[in-house]
């Protein structure tokens, strides 16, 4: 039995709903996990996707900022939000999901960006994502009997030098300082965590997931970074079949700065 799990960092679900129709259509996940939806629960478009083949739904979002949402094909049950440094975001889903005789638990992570200076003295934002980070430390891939993890989003860090288009100029940009890298691979280790995308595509190959709306040509400057992930406990990683980085869908029309993910398991 396949198992197909995408995520994407869509930056505004009601604004870019075609692209998630293309992206269903073209790719059928049978898990799609967005993040940065931007929309309050009761405003979300449940509808189009139902009719897409996605019966179960589970939101956690907010008005304008943030927001994170679960689609499946597949029945799941104990929808869990957690409210990371207690502040109110909505920024983590997960659900138990049932395939077959399987249950895994994926979770949907929207990590905070962390704003522009990566000092938390003076910038509020960088001592948030770093608080963020370290409650992530608590989350452990096979913490939970019977079932097996997947680890989901975007975690707006880029934790190796392969992760990003210039590891020196970039080791003093939030995303790629050491403090950050530091505190995510500590989160692996850790938690005891199975990085698929490095899995399946090893270092010292460069890998992607968003390019800056401020580049006049995205594609041709390439100047991007791998802030998007999806992690698996131990005991399916070798079930890892295939990894794909839908890089075209950065210069889809209206497109989000980040690109979708897809981890297809041959569970």
């Amino acid at each position: 039995m396949t198992f197909k799990i995408a995520t994407w960092n869509i930056n505004s679900v009601r604004l870019r709903l075609p692209l998630v129709e293309r992206l269903i259509a073209e790719q059928q996940p049978d898990v799609l996990c967005l993040q940065e939806t931007k929309c309050p629960n009761d405003l979300f478009p449940l509808s189009a996707f139902e009719e897409l083949g996605y019966p179960h739904i589970a939101l956690n979002g907010q008005k304008g900022y943030h927001g994170v949402a679960t689609l499946s094909r597949l029945p799941f049950e104990d929808v869990v939000k957690q409210d990371f440094c207690a502040v109110g975001d909505a920024r983590h889903l997960s659900v138990k999901v049932q395939m077959g005789d399987r249950r895994i638990r994926v979770h949907n992570l929207y990590v905070p960006a962390g704003g522009d200076e990566p000092d938390p003295a003076i910038n509020v934002k960088f001592r948030h994502k770093l608080d963020f980070i370290e409650e992530m430390r608590a989350m452990r891939a096979s913490g939970e009997a019977g079932a097996s993890s997947i680890l989901v989003g975007d975690l707006n860090i880029a934790p190796f030098e392969h992760d990003v288009w210039s590891h020196k100029q970039l080791l003093k940009i939030v995303s790629h300082t050491p403090v950050e890298t530091e505190g995510l691979l500590r989160i692996i280790a850790e938690g005891g965590w199975q990085d698929l995308v490095r899995q399946a595509i090893p270092q010292p190959e460069k890998v992607y997931t968003w390019w800056s709306y401020r580049a006049k040509d995205w594609l041709a400057a390439n100047r991007g970074r791998r802030l998007d992930h999806i992690w698996s406990s131990p005991d399916i990683a070798p079930a890892l079949a295939e990894v794909s980085i839908l890089k075209d869908a950065r210069g889809w029309e209206r497109p989000s700065d980040h690109v979708p993910i897809i981890a297809r398991l041959a569970l």
